[in-house]
């Protein structure tokens, strides 16, 4: 038996098809090869801005609510599926030795 290191490629599975973008809160794993399922989150560019978005039936509904659906859709770019977030905890400025 051979150890092997966890890192967080090996953890969340990253591979040629994803991407880690970093986010205000950490960071996000997004595969642009899987196909959009029904509920699953994404992240897309709108308006000159990327968020995030859930596939509800034929809309993307962002997270402030915001539901996208019809001809507003053609100015929306997917880039991939959500697949981990990497969420910062905190950063102690002034550690004590």
């Amino acid at each position: 038996y051979q150890e092997q290191r966890l890192t967080i490629d090996l953890l969340c599975g990253i591979d040629g098809n994803c991407r880690v973008i970093e986010t205000s809160c950490g960071w996000a794993v997004i595969n642009v090869a899987m196909r959009p399922e029904q509920g699953d989150t994404l992240l897309i560019r709108m308006g000159n801005r990327n968020e995030f978005a859930k596939l509800y039936g034929a809309a993307l509904v962002t997270e402030d609510g915001e539901a996208i659906e019809g001809d507003a859709l053609d100015d929306v770019t997917v880039y991939g599926v959500l697949t981990h977030t990497l969420n910062i905890i905190g950063e102690d400025k002034l550690p004590t030795i």
